[in-house]
């Protein structure tokens, strides 16, 4: 009598399977996807970039509305987020010739090869403003309106710094990330905003703010809808952002958004209750940035998040 090699006899007759539960892992314990070779630095990348974006607009608002405050505060953190942003990029790659060997060549195809070229532009368009911010006019007659051209250069630049990196990411093979190329721009766009409008809530008076507080209120309300459909709406991929660290990240990012979010508005005339709710976006804007990363590389890390989706596509 034969016997199937995937059954066995238990008391009474009664057959009992023996195939064990399917388990996810891989050759050698190895995950399934490469997962990205980043580190920390470019998650501090994405936050400086977003901030150094949000800021240039601040900026130009500022300056078309007739609020010198805003104009300033925003062209100094734009120069200051950006050589940040530099810095931990260049941090990323290891040598600083990697940045320069990667402006020979513009690749549209590729994310990093455009982001390295849009960092470039923006850096030298505020660059220019907050010189011009700096130095007198009258240091040189033409620094000035070479300021303005600079700073609205900036601010047309600055909707593709504060998204390019979110495409960056979902070009990725990391499940969580990829999956979640729909949203992950407006995560980013409106964290952005709402560091850009921080700026302004932090260093102005309160009779010059008011455009950062809408800002700050649009911002926010786009960063947490969009952030609430990446953790939540994306089936099995969302659930490395209800875990772990990212669990935690993306938990506090909401309330601290939406605190400085109704901070901003209820301390029209409070300069503390501004300040405060100034650095409430931006704890909030940084936790988001932190949050979507961690969430990604843990996706990575775990074969099944890249098997069973595949599954479910094929069948």
């Amino acid at each position: 009598m034969t016997t199937n090699p995937r059954k066995g006899r238990r008391g009474g007759g009664a057959d009992r399977s023996m195939v064990p539960p399917a388990d996810f892992k891989s050759y050698y314990g190895r995950p399934v996807v490469k997962a990205a070779p980043w580190k920390h630095d470019i998650a501090a990348y994405l936050f400086t970039g977003g901030l150094a974006a949000g800021s240039a607009l601040l900026a130009a608002g500022g300056d078309a509305t007739g609020r010198p405050a805003l104009r300033r505060a925003g062209r100094l953190t734009a120069i200051g987020a950006v050589a940040a942003s530099t810095y931990f990029l260049v941090a990323d790659l290891g040598r600083p010739e990697r940045f320069l060997n990667m402006l020979r060549v513009a690749k549209p195809t590729s994310p990093m090869s455009m982001g390295t070229w849009i960092l470039s532009a923006f850096g030298a368009a505020s660059g220019a403003a907050a010189a011009a911010e700096l130095a007198p006019s009258l240091a040189w007659p033409l620094l000035d309106p070479l300021g303005k051209v600079g700073q609205y250069g900036a601010a047309a630049v600055a909707p593709a710094l504060a998204t390019y990196t979110a495409v960056l990411l979902a070009d990725t093979a990391t499940p969580s990330w990829h999956e979640a190329y729909p949203e992950l721009p407006f995560v980013f766009g409106g964290s952005a905003l709402a560091s850009g409008a921080a700026v302004g809530l932090i260093a102005a008076p309160t009779d010059q703010a008011g455009p950062a507080r809408r800002l700050a209120v649009a911002g926010a309300a786009m960063e947490l809808y969009a952030t609430h459909q990446v953790v939540n709406s994306k089936g099995l991929v969302s659930e490395p952002y209800r875990q772990g660290r990212a669990d935690k990240l993306l938990r506090s990012a909401a309330a601290l958004t939406a605190a400085g979010a109704i901070g901003s508005v209820l301390g029209r005339r409070s300069r503390v209750v501004s300040a405060l709710s100034g650095l409430s976006l931006l704890a909030g804007s940084l936790a988001t940035r932190f949050g979507i990363f961690e969430g990604g590389m843990a996706s990575a890390r775990d074969p099944r998040y890249t098997v069973i989706p595949q599954k479910e596509r094929a069948g």
